[in-house]
């Protein structure tokens, strides 16, 4: 198959399936932290079970890939099982509402959400043209963006109505799993390039050797932690009524927490979206995610400390404008910075300490709240986004340009 018709058929295939994700999404980021808050009344280590469960997938991420390349299986195809796996989980789910099948359920079905991204960060890299990478992308994801946004406003009044209809929500997820593996198998790909390396987590060396590579790993430590936690503090602020968050003098309903944490936000990154993807293509990294920084630390700011409603609403938007660069950037920075045909490794890596923080990040947050005001989190969250930023200042040189391939391999072999 020709570039151009790999290019092509992936942009057909990633539009369908944007679909899927934008209900995918929903699920981690809303509603099942509010089903287990609303319905199963869970504790907080249930709660951060459920919502830490994408990042279990994305620290068995370098293991994936690992296996992948072992069997030799092209990497779309992988993606499509992977999917499967989560249609499967989340029909259990339905059929037996039962707490602990529900968070058990949740952590699978978000591992096998997000431990795929290596591979298709790989799939990005091979069939879209690098000048085009962040425009392509980001189109698709303004797709994804809408159908979140659309899906949120909707879920959001069933479960207004009755908690109780979760169930079918859950049957609606799993058949949005099944369509992406439809979609991934579509999807023209090739097995992984060989390493010679079989240790399943043997891509972590290259955090070692790859000085660039592991300051903007340390950075985003910060800024991640920091809005890992806020994330499903988030849903907890606006559905615990202990936290006395209320409109008109009565607490929010489902679809009002799904306005504030998923549609306001979704319409925002969705005109924001095709911005950044541009923006991607052309400006500095790392002046791109300093600016990007600088926006989730003043959401966190007004989420957290400004004390209305109006400063929730602004603070949602500032969240959705800072997520659509933040979408382009997570999913494809490594590509600027990695040999190709390293980038399923180099991404995984990423994933990896992504998932580690997203694992303790919500356990840090749930018991912070346990024993001061929600607000002093907000603080601590935006210092650490400072943090990080300010790892990044020094290296703004480094992002000028991509770095070329054959001297970083090289550089990395020795």
């Amino acid at each position: 198959m020709s570039e151009a018709a790999r290019t092509a058929t992936t942009y057909r295939y990633e539009r369908w399936r944007a679909l899927s994700a934008g209900i995918l999404e929903t699920a981690g980021a809303t509603f099942l932290l509010l089903i287990a808050v609303r319905w199963y009344e869970s504790g907080a280590l249930a709660k951060s079970a459920v919502a830490a469960g994408g990042s279990a997938g994305l620290m068995l991420a370098p293991w994936i890939v690992t296996q992948v390349e072992a069997l030799g299986w092209p990497v779309s195809l992988a993606a499509s099982r992977l999917a499967m796996v989560g249609a499967i989980t989340f029909l259990a789910m339905a059929v037996a509402p039962w707490q602990p099948v529900f968070v058990i359920g949740s952590v699978v079905a978000m591992t096998m959400s997000s431990v795929a991204i290596p591979l298709m960060t790989q799939i990005y890299q091979e069939n879209y043209p690098a000048r085009e990478r962040g425009k392509l992308f980001s189109r698709t994801f303004m797709i994804r963006i809408a159908m979140a946004a659309a899906f949120s406003g909707l879920a959001g009044r069933v479960l207004s109505a009755h908690i109780g209809y979760f169930r079918g929500l859950l049957v609606v997820f799993a058949v949005a799993f099944a369509f992406a593996a439809f979609c991934f198998a579509r999807i023209p790909s090739r097995p992984l390039v060989a390493s010679g390396g079989t240790h399943p987590f043997r891509a972590l060396k290259y955090a070692r050797k790859d000085r660039v590579f592991r300051i903007t790993l340390i950075s985003w430590m910060f800024l991640g932690f920091a809005t890992l936690m806020m994330s499903p503090l988030r849903i907890e602020y606006l559905a615990n009524p202990k936290h006395g968050v209320t409109l008109h003098g009565q607490p929010l309903t489902p679809s009002q927490i799904a306005m504030l944490v998923g549609v306001i936000p979704n319409l925002a990154r969705l005109v924001l979206s095709p911005i950044w993807g541009y923006l991607f293509d052309r400006m500095n990294f790392f002046i791109l995610r300093i600016t990007l920084n600088t926006g989730f630390a003043l959401g966190a700011i007004s989420f957290f400390v400004g004390g209305d409603i109006f400063w929730l609403v602004v603070a949602a938007i500032l969240n959705g404008i800072s997520s659509a660069g933040a979408d382009v950037a997570w999913s494809l920075w490594v590509t600027k910075f990695a040999p190709p045909e390293r980038v399923a490794d180099y991404m995984s890596v990423h994933t990896f300490f992504t998932g580690v923080r997203g694992v303790i990040a919500p356990l840090v947050a749930f018991y912070l709240i346990a024993g001061m005001p929600l607000h002093y989190v907000g603080w601590i969250c935006a210092g650490l986004i400072v943090i990080g930023t300010s790892l990044l200042v020094p290296e703004i040189k480094a992002g000028k340009f991509a770095r070329p391939a054959a001297a970083l391999t090289e550089e990395i072999s020795e």
